[in-house]
């Protein structure tokens, strides 16, 4: 499903990752972070795929709701487990959404 997104500008972070192994934990942790990221000032929407290489793009209003999720308690607890112990390989990109299209 593709995220409602206002008109831009508006901001995107983009979440390309790697797994190391399948984990159930991981899912039920991806399903909370994205109920609370539901629940966060500033939240506008998501998109994921995941299959050899998972990317996930998050959408702001802008970046101080951002730097709010990145400092959520829950979201700080994903990022050290996904540290730790869930990804081989991971990369955060965050970019200023200046025009979008749509069919």
């Amino acid at each position: 499903m593709f995220a409602n997104t206002p008109k831009p500008p508006y901001y995107a972070v983009i979440f390309t990752s790697t797994l190391n192994e399948e984990d159930p934990e991981y899912d039920k942790m991806a399903d909370l972070m994205v109920t609370l990221a539901n629940e966060q000032d500033g939240f506008l929407g998501i998109e994921s795929a995941r299959s050899e290489v998972g990317i996930s793009v998050s959408y702001w209003r802008d970046l101080n709701a951002i730097k709010q999720w990145k400092a959520q308690t829950d979201h700080q607890v994903a990022q050290s487990k996904g540290k730790q112990q869930w990804y081989s390989h991971y990369i955060t990109r965050i970019s200023k959404v200046e025009r979008d299209y749509q069919m």
